[in-house]
């Protein structure tokens, strides 16, 4: 599937995304696009929201029961009744000041960070989780697969030489 082409919605309420990240759609289409095609191929429409700290904690708090912010919050969208409409994947929020704090603590790039947060939460709408060892550590192997894919360096490198 090409990225361009990709059932994807794109809501940004927070400027900084777009002047931070001028090619912002097509690194969100391009990292969503290649999560799905290391899942086997899944499809379906998703909808990303580029927010700000304020919004993704009222989200957080109100869906999560977390008051904070966090870098990304995924949810998967109800399944259909096989044989209609194409299934929706879900939706995901990231937060535009917690990405950025992330990738400037990390010494990476914006679109590098972004690109993984993306992977990862579209895993998450794919059915990955991380809350068990074995769960993780094969969500982390297909994070890294897809990163690679995308020209984005290992993100989990630094932890595995601590």
């Amino acid at each position: 599937m090409d990225p361009e082409d990709s059932p994807i919605e794109i809501a940004i309420d927070c400027p900084a995304w777009q002047t931070a990240i001028p090619q912002i759609e097509s690194v969100v289409r391009r990292a969503v696009a290649a999560a799905c095609a290391e899942a086997a191929g899944a499809q379906g429409s998703l909808t990303i929201l580029l927010s700000d700290d304020a919004t993704v904690r009222d989200l957080n708090r109100r869906f999560r029961g977390k008051d904070k912010a966090t870098n990304v919050l995924s949810f998967p969208a109800a399944r259909l009744p096989a044989g209609g409409p194409e299934q929706p994947l879900g939706d995901l929020a990231l937060a535009f000041e917690t990405m950025k704090a992330e990738a400037e603590s990390a010494g990476i790039t914006l679109s590098h960070h972004l690109s993984h947060l993306l992977v990862h939460g579209t895993l998450h709408l794919l059915g990955h989780t991380h809350e068990e060892d074995a769960d993780e550590a094969r969500m982390v192997a297909v994070e890294r697969a897809v990163l690679g894919k995308l020209g984005v360096p290992d993100p989990y490198a630094r932890e595995d030489a601590a």
